[in-house]
């Protein structure tokens, strides 16, 4: 072989160095990124991509040839969820397209996160009680499309079809995909009768493809999320279910009759909106009845007009279908929920009446409650060095940050925040720990979350760490044992209880509209999992389970999904608004003791900006007496009297149309809504709302009248002050006023709560009212 001279080596070196920086300066500048570019129905390019068979050629209408290198790469075209595609381009691109008539907007692709058995006796959904058909099993002609990780059927009994279910409804021509790692002929039937899977957003981010080795790309769920929700929703009865001795009992979907169509969308790192949307555009087309999405924006709200979720439910509700989501995991802090556009059914996460006591007992012979679902070998009555990790390391018991001769032998105090619950007891067995105390901090305050610890542990509020701290920091010696109690239910302190995390109002982007609309049960819940993760999903966890128990407002929308399902199924020539309404003007505000329903984050009770219109109580939504519709034209006024130009509102328009915003409400909260919230600019300020019922009762001829709670410094006022109904009036107007007493020391918070129940002896129709302050606002324009 030839030797390369010194000299000449050095200027290849050089010239090549050049070389690589200047490719890597051009491929900076020419980086793609995934669009969503949303077009008119009508648009040229449409018509030329369904000629040729392909989203490409919207991308040659809209872009001149000097901008089509790189080469633009369509990754999904859009038709009924949106209208529109999903690109690759570059920020020049992109820019260019933006600018071309007929397109309404151009988003970038962003990642969302998901919101991470006993709740139908808990909700009293029995057969006997009304809204559960008789034979649960029987057939139902109502499809929930779950979009999520996927779903994991292979031995699974809560997607195996009960007897009697019988085949799909014709209504349904969606199917199931068949990959290698999914055999759509073995695991789908008519129970799981749909299975697609969206990964080209997620797969465009990543910049290379997926790593089978790591996630399944096929509908298969390898994180157990998606698999959760859809036994949650509407999965099959299993006797013996449990995790492990925990919570042993039958576990039942909230509509055992309905079918699962999967829609997977999340993936390691997220799920994306180009994916979101293409699994919302094709579970349209499918013809499903609910779309169940446990998923949302990270911080707060986006706009209306840029909220791929909010653009895709306006889609799904102008064709009649349900759209139930997460309000997310951000509280206890305000402004937090997401997922907040007035036609979606935006769900909070509850307690129920069950618990997994876990006791610690210190050497001083005090008791303090915790809970837990620690499966392995219990410790003994003997007690344990307890330690503090602020001492040792880490209060917050990170990997690899505890000193092991601190800790080794010893039972850890570490504080709750920063890494996941279960990895801080992970933290403590790799350090030689012998258990854990997780104490909560003011953030959670005394939300108790209980779960599958590697280590003995248990967690406690935030007022039991405070002291168990106090003894580890004053006793000489101090020492203390964790006594495991198994499930037991009923006992509680009181249930329902708002969980600390569950996000909340006011609205970030509408706050004349209240939300999240309801609660349900989100914490603890035992539901089906996948065979390909442990349920810690921690690498070093090595065990498998066929349910699981976690919590998050992910596990209390697919509740109220179900819920709707029945619901759908009951009435199904109802609206999405009226279903919603239904569950509204239903749902129970005072706890199983008889106050009002608490919120852990403080302890005291919790308010609509917390719990919404309150707890779903599904068998009284059967019957609710009045509801509150509106339709696609309504929420179209809505978004014009926000203030959104014709252009973005088109966006959610199929017809072709600009909106021409020729019709406006008086103010946003003129919408038909089963709710109220009044933002007051002063203390002598009065507004009012115009509001529509609909007699859905038995007897035509009811006759409805008012039952006012005024908020604190405010009075309200109905008229007329009496709703009679007939064969030929269903439907009767109302307006009610609420304005200012004008005597603000009465007023010592920024917001004051009330309500308005309209009843006929039978049916108590109740819509929550809220006011907000001057001076307390953060909400965002449009």
């Amino acid at each position: 072989m030839a030797r390369i001279r010194a000299p000449r080596l050095a200027v290849l070196l050089a010239l090549a160095v050049l070389a690589a920086v200047a490719a890597a300066a051009a491929g900076e500048a020419r980086a793609r990124s995934t669009y969503i570019i949303h077009l008119a129905p009508d648009h040229p390019a449409l018509s030329a991509a369904r000629a040729n068979g392909g989203g490409e050629a919207v991308l040659g209408r809209l872009l001149p040839r000097r901008l089509r290198a790189p080469r633009p790469r369509v990754l999904y075209t859009y038709a009924h969820a949106a209208t529109g595609v999903a690109a690759r381009l570059t920020p020049e691109q992109a820019a260019h397209a933006a600018e071309g008539e007929g397109v309404l907007a151009v988003y970038r692709d962003r990642a969302r996160q998901l919101h991470t058995t006993h709740t139908p006796s808990f909700l009293h959904l029995t057969q006997a009680a009304g809204l559960l058909p008789a034979g649960a099993g029987s057939a139902s002609s109502t499809v929930v499309g779950v979009l999520d990780t996927g779903l994991y059927p292979i031995g699974r009994g809560s997607f195996a079809p009960a007897a009697g279910l019988g085949p799909a409804p014709a209504s349904f021509s969606g199917g199931c995909v068949s990959t290698r790692s999914f055999n759509a002929s073995a695991y789908c039937n008519s129970k799981l009768i749909g299975a697609k899977f969206f990964y080209q957003g997620y797969e465009a981010a990543l910049g290379h493809p997926i790593d089978e080795t790591k996630e399944s790309k096929s509908p298969l769920d390898t994180e157990g999320h998606g698999t959760h929700t859809a036994s949650t929703a509407a999965g099959s009865p299993v006797a013996g279910a449990g995790f492990f001795n925990y919570a042993k009992g039958q576990a039942v979907g909230m509509d055992p009759g309905a079918r699962i169509a999967a829609y997977k969308i999340c993936w390691k790192s997220g799920c994306y909106d180009s994916d979101i949307l293409a699994a919302m555009d094709e579970a349209v087309a499918d013809g499903v009845n609910v779309i169940s999405l446990s998923v949302g924006a990270n911080g707060y709200a986006p706009s209306f007009s840029s909220d791929s979720i909010a653009i895709g439910a306006f889609h799904a509700v102008s064709k009649g279908i349900v759209v139930s989501c997460s309000a997310g995991n951000s509280g206890p802090g305000e402004y937090t929920a997401v997922n907040i556009a007035p036609w979606i059914l935006t769900v909070g996460a509850s307690t129920i009446d069950r618990e997994f006591p876990a006791d610690v007992v210190l050497g001083d012979g005090l008791v303090f409650g915790g809970v837990s679902l620690y499966a392995g070998d219990p410790l003994n009555s003997t007690q344990l060095p307890l330690v503090f990790a602020g001492d040792c390391g880490s209060r917050l018991c990170l990997l690899g940050e505890l000193d092991p001769k601190k800790v080794s032998g010893k039972i850890v105090v570490c504080e709750r925040g920063s890494n996941a619950r279960v990895e801080k007891g992970a933290a403590v067995k790799l350090a030689g720990g012998a258990g854990m105390i997780l104490a909560n901090t003011e953030a959670s305050g005394e939300e108790l979350i209980a779960d599958s610890h590697l280590v003995p542990a248990t967690m406690v509020g935030q007022k039991f760490g405070d002291k168990i701290k106090h003894y580890v920091q004053t006793d000489p010696s101090p020492t203390a044992t964790i006594a495991f109690r198994g499930t037991v239910i009923g006992k509680s302190p009181s249930a329902p209880r708002v969980a600390s995390f569950s996000s909340r109002g006011p609205n970030y982007r509408a706050p004349e509209i209240l939300k999240p609309d309801v609660i349900a049960p989100g914490v603890n819940i035992l539901a089906a999992w996948t065979g390909a993760a442990s349920p810690t999903d921690l690498d070093i966890d090595s065990r498998r389970v066929e349910f699981n128990i976690i919590s998050g407002t992910s596990m209390s929308c697919p509740h109220v999904s179900g819920l709707a399902a029945l619901l759908r199924q009951a009435h199904p020539d109802w609206s999405p608004a009226a279903i919603k309404s239904a569950l509204m003007t239903t749902a129970y505000n005072l706890d199983n003791s008889g106050e009002t329903i608490k919120d852990l984050a403080t302890g005291v009770e919790s308010t609509p900006f917390v719990r919404g219109a309150g707890h779903v109580a599904p068998n009284s939504a059967l019957d609710p007496g009045l509801v509150y519709d509106a339709g696609t034209d309504d929420y179209v006024a809505f978004l014009c009297t926000l203030g959104y130009p014709p252009s973005l509102i088109s966006v959610f328009t199929k017809d072709g149309s600009v909106a021409n915003c020729s019709r406006k409400f008086a103010r946003s909260g003129d919408l038909n809504y089963p709710a109220f919230a009044a933002v007051f600019s002063s203390y002598k300020d009065s507004v009012t709302y115009h509001r529509v019922v609909r007699n859905v009762g038995s007897n035509a001829s009811a006759v409805y009248e008012p039952n006012i709670l005024s908020p604190a410094g405010v009075i309200v006022t109905v008229s007329p002050s009496k709703l009679a109904f007939d064969d030929k009036n269903k439907s009767l107007a109302y307006e009610i006023t609420i304005a200012a007493s004008g005597n603000p020391v009465i007023v010592d918070t920024k917001y004051s709560f009330g309500s308005i129940t309209w009843s006929d002896g039978v049916h108590n129709v109740t819509s929550p009212i809220a006011v907000t302050w001057p001076s307390s606002g953060g909400a965002a324009a449009m």
